[in-house]
């Protein structure tokens, strides 16, 4: 006989070897033991979770000869018929490849006629959210009324699709995810019996790979072990078989990204390109790595949730102090977003280069999330005392830049000669500004107030309330005395709420024009 896979040779055949769904196990034992059987169960759950095997050992339940504390025996003529797929009581469907009206027909002609041995006939619909909507409707009315010697058991793993006439017919039993520490319990108990030779920190991230379902780790312990026949199976060659990655090399990514360093950024993932890892499964481990890094900033006691080393928990609590929780719950949702663009992209190695780019160099993206990483890698490069060019003037409208409005509104005729220099050499006397606050006032516009004062239009409230901060205006005064010699008093506005920003004051050209100088315009 040809080799059997692990999760198909190691498949409960009674409750008591069912793991992680006690509460749902108890029940069904319970309705055996004291005759309160159903006759329509829906079993949901996501995939790998018992749904089918759950279903299997209750149809042998209830036609078994001779049940004990509600659990097959496993060894009468109806158990063995049940297990190996022969017994003429239980019939599976496949509703994703017999999901027409016609099949649900011929289910209905079937149920008229008693079992020809044991109790019950046993239907058991795997994915029933996929059966038609006439499909549907020609099950209600056997569903809700049908003969006492007949069982449906529904299997789904999206039970929203299914409608409520249905749902209302049934027994419903949600399957949950089986924890990392059972899945590890199961699979040291079939290492065991199956004399194989696996590191324990292996098994664990096999448990955690699996996502919650028992099938899955099963297929990838097989995996790796038919990869290392006769071999010791260690953490290192289970990463290597599934293509996945250490957390050292999210560490190393996490602190390249960090230091917008884009050539190393794309020297380690050049790396792991050539290793073989897979990409889509380099981004869902990336984002959880984010995750573990969030929830270290939210709470102090996480050691269990996070489920690491100690070694891991230390490295992690000092990588989450080194960015701030807004910018994490960034990365956190571009690579959540990745990870669903990555599932159906043609060129994979592309998309996540430039996700790391565009995170690395925020510049290049206009979104408001992007702006504040602009705003604080400016703030760092302040800080480390690192010089930042001022953007080049190409000549072509920015992102952003309000449109000039042809149609300038008349100033007023008078104007000190004060204000008349403030005015002329503002943008080469603001020149010597802070980085930050030179930026800003790039951006603003002149105009004359009252009592000759210079106003400094702003067009929105962040950048002017950035620039109306005591220190910052001190500076700007302090600027224009240095300059022109004298004091000239300043005020700073924030365009109008339903005003354009282009129509809200007298700009820099009209106060050129207006006291014929040649200003020139350093942007």
């Amino acid at each position: 006989m040809g080799y059997t896979a692990l999760y198909r040779k190691f498949r409960p055949g009674e409750f008591q070897d069912v793991k992680g769904q006690d509460a749902i196990v108890k029940t069904l034992k319970n309705q055996i033991k004291t005759g309160r059987i159903g006759h329509a169960y829906l079993f949901c759950g996501t995939r790998g979770t018992g749904k089918t095997t759950v279903a299997k050992i209750f149809a042998k339940a209830v036609n078994c000869g001779q049940p004990t504390e509600g659990s097959p025996c496993g060894v009468c003529e109806m158990c063995q018929s049940v297990s190996a797929g022969t017994s003429m009581n239980v019939i599976e469907i496949d509703a994703a490849s017999n999901n027409g009206v016609d099949n649900i027909r011929e289910i209905r002609e079937e149920v008229a006629y008693r079992p020809t041995e044991g109790k019950y006939k046993v239907y058991i619909i795997d994915e029933v959210h996929m059966l038609s909507i006439g499909a549907f409707n020609a099950l209600l009315k056997t569903l809700e009324e049908p003969p006492e010697y007949v069982i449906f058991i529904l299997a789904t793993t999206e039970a929203h699709k299914i409608p409520v006439t249905i749902l209302s017919r049934c027994q419903r039993y949600d399957f949950k995810r089986i924890s990392i520490d059972t899945i590890c319990e199961r699979l040291n108990e079939l290492i065991q019996k199956e004399g194989l030779d696996v590191e324990e920190k292996a098994v664990r991230y096999i448990a955690r790979a699996a996502d919650g379902a028992m099938r899955d780790a099963l297929s990838l312990l097989d995996q790796c072990a038919a990869f290392y026949i006769g071999e010791r199976l260690t953490y290192d060659r289970a990463l290597e078989v599934l293509g996945a990655v250490d957390t050292d090399v999210f560490s190393r990514l996490f602190r390249e990204l960090l230091a917008r360093d884009v050539k190393r950024v794309i020297a380690s993932l050049d790396e792991l390109v050539m290793q073989g890892r897979e990409l889509s499964q380099l981004s869902v481990d990336f984002t959880w790595y984010l995750r573990n890094l969030l929830l270290i900033q939210s709470s102090d006691d996480m050691e269990e949730v996070l489920d690491v080393s100690t070694e891991s928990l230390a490295q992690l609590k000092e990588e989450a102090k080194m960015v701030e929780p807004e910018e994490l719950i960034r990365f956190i949702r571009v690579f959540s977003e990745l990870t669903g663009k990555l599932r159906y992209a043609t060129q994979k190695r592309v998309l996540l280069e430039v996700t790391f780019i565009k995170l690395c160099k925020p510049q290049m993206e206009s979104s408001q999330d992007a702006l504040l990483a602009r705003i604080r890698a400016l703030e760092d490069a302040v800080e480390k005392g690192i010089a930042v060019p001022a953007p080049e003037h190409t000549g072509k409208k920015e992102p952003g830049e309000p449109l000039e409005d042809r149609r300038k509104p008349e100033l007023p005729k008078a104007l000190s000669e004060d204000v008349k220099e403030a005015a002329k050499n503002f943008r080469s006397l603001t020149e010597e500004a802070p980085v930050m606050l030179r930026q800003y006032l790039k951006r603003a516009r002149l105009s004359a107030g009252e009592n000759d004062r210079l106003q400094i239009v702003l067009p929105d409230e962040v950048s002017a309330d950035f620039v109306a901060k005591k220190e910052h205006k001190e500076e700007i005064s302090r600027l224009i005395e240095s300059g022109i010699g004298k004091t000239v008093e300043i005020d700073v506005l924030k365009v109008e709420e339903g005003r354009h920003f282009e129509d809200q004051f007298v700009d820099i050209e009209d106060l050129e024009k207006m006291i014929h100088m040649n200003i020139t315009i350093e942007d």
